[in-house]
């Protein structure tokens, strides 16, 4: 025969074998509900023995998870991420088993991984839903955020950050946090204390959404910390120390500012909540230390470390939204404290100056349109990217010129004669700032005008004939 022999006829045993392995898989993955079982049978027999051993020897044996279990569970973490996998462990009433091993267990590796699982299944919106319903559930995780393991810590927050993501159910967990005063301090405490960058990073995320979602929690927040005297140390009070949350802010940013951009983001965004409401303003500049600590991180933040002059004007598309974050807040400190030593003119003003014009400066670069337009109309995916770019880059000029105009109106005729004797006050650089700042600040245009006739009446001269409507108005 000039062909392959016919494969042989299966039995009946192995017919059957096979219909069993696809009945035990979970929905459509080859994940086995068998052995699932087993690993979640064995899961609750580490917390509720059914030996007689002795409680002391039931509790050091709860400290530590046995190799072997932990290899298993931890595979059900990896599985947890499938939809099918976490909709059968939901169905499995796994979320009130873990609530009883997170209640129960006294080993931290297992309890990480107990609320990781959680985690992954909460990120689909039906469990989600389910599990934000579940009250009791919902006490014994806010208590996991004030454990002493910084990688429980950590996956608590990633859970409760994708809970608070959900718009059906964020305003649950907000509620759950404002009745529990102990996460105000357990938070402040991880911020100010924790050199965990991931863990801080997650923390800052659920700070910066928890003040996005809601103002009233966020005053009580800054409130929290105002009821002690600002001048009463707390070394010198025999009680428990009282956390302000703007110092916390500050030490966590400065923690995760070398290791993770994307952090550092985070936590400009959460002082950039804070000045929003006047509460949030008077905690940063009313004591004195807090307001200079503040400035001190975020003036060196623009003027030695975002958007330099060796830097490629394309850099700024990374850092928009941060600069934006922190000419916000320097510019809310400027307003309310210029009579702060930290804040005198001529000793800030022109580094400052220099860092907004050569942010304005770039915004041009970034803004330019593909010159393609075939490429562009054949790429509509990037077309909303572009758009959102956009959005960021206005809310970034808008900020920079209105910071730009505020410092323009208390220049005075030294520390103009110093800026152009120093390069901040170009020809090149008054012009970029004009164009910016004209028509909608004219006024402020032409006072300084007339400030920089004074100093120099070329340059001057030279910016009118650039700018005709201003050689008319003056």
């Amino acid at each position: 025969m000039d062909r392959n022999p016919s494969p042989p006829l299966r039995s009946r045993d192995e017919e059957e074998e096979e219909e069993a392995a696809v009945g035990d898989c979970i929905g459509s993955t080859v994940y086995s509900k068998h052995w699932l079982f087993g690993v979640l049978t064995g899961l609750m027999q580490i917390v509720s023995p059914e030996n007689s051993k002795s409680s002391s020897d039931h509790e050091e044996q709860q400290m530590e998870l046995d190799e072997e279990m932990e290899n298993e569970i931890c595979r059900v973490w990896d599985m947890s991420m499938d939809e099918d996998v976490a909709l059968f462990l939901h169905e499995f009433n796994v979320p009130e088993i873990f609530m009883g091993i997170l209640a129960k267990s006294k080993c931290p590796r297992l309890r990480e991984i107990c609320v990781g699982i959680l985690g992954n299944m909460a990120c689909f919106q039906e469990i989600c839903v389910s599990i934000s319903s579940e009250k009791n559930l919902g006490q014994v995780l806010l208590y996991c955020l004030c454990d002493s393991d910084p990688p429980t810590l950590l996956e608590t927050s990633r859970l409760l950050l994708t809970c608070l993501s959900q718009t059906e159910v964020a305003v649950v967990w907000v509620e759950r946090i404002r009745e529990h005063p102990a996460i105000y301090d357990s938070i402040c405490f991880i911020m100010s204390s924790s050199t965990n960058v991931d863990l801080l990073v997650k923390v800052g995320e659920v700070v910066d959404k928890l003040f996005d979602l809601d103002e009233k929690l966020m005053l009580e927040w800054i409130r929290n910390g105002a009821l002690q005297p600002l001048d009463q140390p707390q070394e010198d009070s025999e009680q428990q120390p009282v956390f302000r949350i703007v110092p916390c802010v500050l030490e966590a940013a400065k923690q995760v500012r070398s290791e993770n951009p994307e952090g550092l983001d985070v936590y400009m965004h959460i002082l950039q909540l804070l000045t929003t409401v006047d509460d949030g303003i008077q905690a940063i500049v009313r004591c004195p230390d807090t307001g200079k600590d503040t400035w001190n991180l975020l003036f060196d933040l623009v003027c030695h470390e975002f958007c330099q002059s060796d830097d490629p004007p394309i850099i700024l598309q990374e850092q928009k939204t941060v600069l934006a974050s922190v000419f916000s807040v320097l510019s809310a400190i400027y307003a309310s404290q210029a009579e702060q030593e930290y804040l005198k003119i001529g000793k800030v003003d022109l580094p400052l100056i220099d860092s907004l014009i050569r942010v304005l400066q770039n915004m041009k670069h970034c803004q330019k349109k593909p010159e393609n337009s075939a490429e562009s109309n054949t790429e509509e995916t990037k077309k909303s990217d572009l758009t959102q770019d956009d959005f960021h880059l206005k809310i970034l000029k808008d900020i920079s010129c209105e910071f730009l105009s505020n410092i323009f109106q208390v220049l005075t005729k030294e520390t103009v004669a110093q800026g152009l004797k120093e390069g901040q006050l170009s020809k090149q650089k008054c012009s970029c700032a004009f164009e910016n700042l004209l028509p909608l600040y004219s006024p402020v245009v032409e006072d300084f005008l007339k400030i920089l006739r004074e100093v120099d009446k070329t340059l001057a001269g030279n910016l009118e004939e650039s700018f005709p409507s201003l050689k008319v108005q003056t």
